[in-house]
């Protein structure tokens, strides 16, 4: 496989090319203000070589100069539910650690992260009991 583009923004991979209504949902959710006008930095890697990319092989394949604190797939599980839960990956503390986090809370985390405001910590600590999912604070 490919090794993923080297942005400033944070990645948001395809992994699952079953739905592409869901995809353009999903993708419209990533570029949609959220209510206080907040928005996710992302690049969208749309690339059917990354079809099926687990997050083990996606972490095999960040370039060396990848500065951004976290990587996120739009799996099949992200693709499955109105919500959105893309799989972010930590790459800074605990490297591959995952939370799901539905795509309109996105901007939380990764203006957050970014900005070294939080720690990947908190917001796994903030996920639904039930199904593990960050839908905000």
């Amino acid at each position: 496989m490919n090794q993923l583009p080297c942005t400033l923004e944070a990645l948001v991979v395809r992994t699952d090319f079953s739905a592409d209504g869901a995809w353009g949902a999903l993708r419209a959710s990533l570029f949609s203000p959220s209510k206080d006008g907040f928005l996710a930095n992302v690049a969208v890697v749309d690339d059917r070589r990354y079809e099926g990319l687990t997050s083990g092989q996606a972490l095999d394949l960040i370039p060396a100069e990848y500065q951004h604190p976290l990587l996120v797939l739009a799996d099949s599980v992200a693709l499955a539910s109105g919500e959105r839960p893309l799989l972010v990956l930590d790459l800074q503390g605990e490297r591959g650690r995952g939370v799901r986090v539905v795509a309109a809370q996105l901007w939380s985390i990764e203006n957050n992260l970014s900005g070294a405001n939080m720690d990947f910590e908190e917001f796994a600590g903030a996920v639904d009991d039930e199904d593990g999912v960050f839908r905000g604070f």
